[in-house]
């Protein structure tokens, strides 16, 4: 949102002109004479107080008509993890199987509060809630693999039995000799210049891609579960390490076609539409009416729009190349501004 409060926008431009770096993420500066937007760190010439604007979100300065600075980057930078949280997350992935304490981290220099406010920031859970799930998760494939529980259970670091059976059955929501282990559904994040965004996978491929702050974000994860029957862990698989890759090289201008296996559960119907949405080339545009009339179905317009909608994986089934008849910018989860982004980035790198 806008801030409008006179103290607080004068504590935010003193920061803004000294680079502090304890601000980067807490406000966005919109600079009314060039229309770009910065964070606190931006090393470009400071604009005069009287022709800025700041805001709570980045979301907000793009809703505002404002495009993210080429310099200070501020869609990636204020979202991406610090070098702290790096070298945590390097020492769970480095070491899958053990637990990391307070300790450990205080001997590696890294600060356990510091590290606690940014999971439960952008996480929603807390830095030791997030190693479990990635010890669960290993123990998990043992179990599927054929490894038998107690085995397991001391591998992965716990001293009891019922202690690694009461954590598994709380995270898993089944006990660890329960036969026929199904798979999970694992969830990462990656960083792109438009925002954080969420990414799932199975086993089969990537079920859902999305801006973290999309407002139905929660109620699509329900929905994944239940369509899939698997429990969401944090995790990841090599559809996910695929298709942080991917994304990079298309916000890099350099891919304009995926080939990372998806697993996208619906309805038929839904099934189709997001088949035809996969066959909008790369920089080139589509109304509801026209994708209603490629399926056959020209009367289906509200159906296909809802079909969009629905759509969980973002940019790789291109539902932001799909506009109104009459030419304007409609419905997309992660804002209209991010559909237009989108847009002329693709534009741009098609004519390049």
């Amino acid at each position: 949102m806008l801030i409008t409060n006179s103290k607080q926008k004068e504590v935010y431009y003193q920061a803004l002109l000294k680079r502090d770096h304890n601000y980067v993420g807490s406000f966005y500066v919109g600079v009314k004479t060039t229309s770009v937007f910065c964070i606190a760190t931006c090393r470009a010439r400071k604009p005069k107080f009287a022709n800025i604007d700041f805001f709570s979100s980045f979301k907000s300065a793009l809703d505002a008509g404002y495009r993210p600075c080429k310099i200070c980057k501020p869609t990636e930078n204020a979202n991406q993890a610090p070098e702290e949280i790096i070298k945590a997350i390097a020492m769970i992935n480095n070491h899958p199987k053990e637990k990391i304490t307070d300790y450990q981290l205080k001997q590696n220099n890294l600060s356990p509060e510091t590290i606690r406010r940014w999971f439960k920031k952008h996480y929603g859970i807390t830095f030791h809630a997030y190693q479990r799930m990635y010890r669960i998760n290993h123990a998990f494939q043992e179990l599927k693999s054929g490894k038998n529980v107690i085995n397991t259970a001391f591998d992965t670091g716990y001293n009891s039995l019922s202690g690694f059976g009461y954590t598994y059955k709380k995270i898993m929501k089944k006990s660890p000799s329960a036969e026929n282990q199904q798979d999970v559904i694992l969830i990462d994040r990656l960083t792109t210049p438009l925002g954080p965004m969420f990414v799932c996978a199975t086993n089969q491929g990537i079920c859902l891609l999305e801006f973290v702050d999309r407002r139905m974000l929660e109620t699509e994860f329900e929905q994944l579960q239940s369509l899939l029957k698997m429990k969401i862990i944090f995790g990841e698989n090599q559809h996910i390490q695929q298709v942080k890759v991917e994304i990079a090289e298309y916000f890099a201008g350099t891919r304009t076609h995926f080939t990372v296996a998806l697993h996208t559960p619906g309805t038929l119907f839904q099934q189709t539409v997001w088949d035809c949405l996969k066959q909008i080339p790369y920089g080139e545009l589509s109304t509801y009416k026209q994708q209603a009339q490629r399926i056959n179905n020209p009367l289906a317009i509200r159906a296909v729009a809802s079909a969009n909608g629905n759509n969980r994986v973002a940019i790789i089934v291109p539902c932001h190349r799909v506009i109104g008849s009459n030419g304007e910018l409609m419905g997309y989860g992660g804002g209209l501004e991010r559909k237009k982004w989108l847009i002329e980035h693709e534009n741009k790198n098609r004519k390049n």
